[in-house]
């Protein structure tokens, strides 16, 4: 049985990480697989500080990448959950890139991921419902509901 009912701010996140060479390509820009693991780790801490479960990513929706990273960049990412069902949650990745040397800071991506709760025995478990206390909150968490729906819809199931 899930636990009782979480505010979206009990599990928010937000990971910061200098870009350095080992991150780049010959050019200087960030590779976008480098990006995608940050995004995946930083959706996933989120998602396991709502369920208090190990978690696995079974989805990740469109991820387009706005403008370049560089090395020396200091990367942002912010995750917090946008919807919730009953094994699953949607957590929405914000990445912001800033020049240390200016301040200017640019958002270069988001992404919506999806994960699974799993129990101890790596099945499917229940997790506690999402309280959406803003009317930005409640705004996402209808967005998720219909992106979830979506999802279901294009595998064939019932949402």
């Amino acid at each position: 049985m899930s636990e009782q009912a979480k505010p979206v701010r009990d599990s928010r996140v937000s990971l910061s990480q200098v870009m350095l060479p080992t991150d780049a390509n010959p050019r200087g820009n960030v590779q976008g697989g480098v990006i995608m693991k940050l995004v995946d780790e930083a959706g996933a801490i989120a998602a396991v500080r709502h369920s208090r479960s190990n978690v696995v990513t079974v989805a990740v929706d469109s991820m387009t990448f706005l403008s370049p990273i560089y090395v020396g960049n200091v990367v942002t990412l912010t995750a917090s959950l946008t919807y919730v069902g009953r094994t699953s949650m949607e957590v929405q990745v914000l990445v912001e890139a800033e020049d240390p040397l200016t301040g200017e800071k640019t958002h270069t991506n988001s992404a919506y991921v999806v994960y699974v709760a799993l129990d101890e025995s790596g099945q499917p478990c229940e997790v506690p419902a999402l309280i959406a206390q803003t009317e930005e909150e409640r705004e996402r968490l209808a967005r998720g509901k219909e992106r979830q729906a979506a999802r279901l819809a294009r595998r064939g199931d019932r949402a």
